[in-house]
């Protein structure tokens, strides 16, 4: 999910509340958005989307065949690099999407080389 737009849809069609953090994620973000010095006040911004999409956990939605939502996972930027980090993987409801899906949640932690396992990411257990 790049956009509150997503978001919100994302929160909608699975019944949680990813909206919320994706919007309190890009609000902390942007409000650490330190512009050059001595730039035109014009161009002070330009690197703000940059910044925040740098900064931002990492929002996903994982998908059936015909487009249909099933996992919702959010990586902190800290796991993204491989430190320790947050990651929260919930499915509709914030039910548990590991006996169902736990094999595509397998691929994605492949993919992204971190611990998916549902010991660390599903808040819920």
């Amino acid at each position: 999910m790049e956009t509150q737009v997503e978001a919100d849809a994302e929160s909608e069609l699975m019944g949680h509340a990813v909206a919320k953090h994706f919007a309190r994620f890009r609000e902390r973000a942007r409000l650490s958005y330190r512009p050059r010095e001595g730039i035109a006040s014009i161009e002070r911004d330009i690197g703000l989307n940059d910044h925040i999409r740098r900064e931002s956990p990492l929002f996903l939605t994982l998908r059936d065949g015909e487009g249909a939502a099933l996992v919702t996972a959010m990586l902190s930027k800290d796991v993204r690099e491989g430190r320790s980090g947050d990651v929260i993987i919930v499915g509709a409801g914030n039910a548990d999407p590991y006996p169902a899906y736990g094999d595509a949640i397998n691929i994605l932690a492949a993919h992204f080389r971190v611990d998916l396992s549902r010991e660390r990411c599903f808040p819920y257990g």
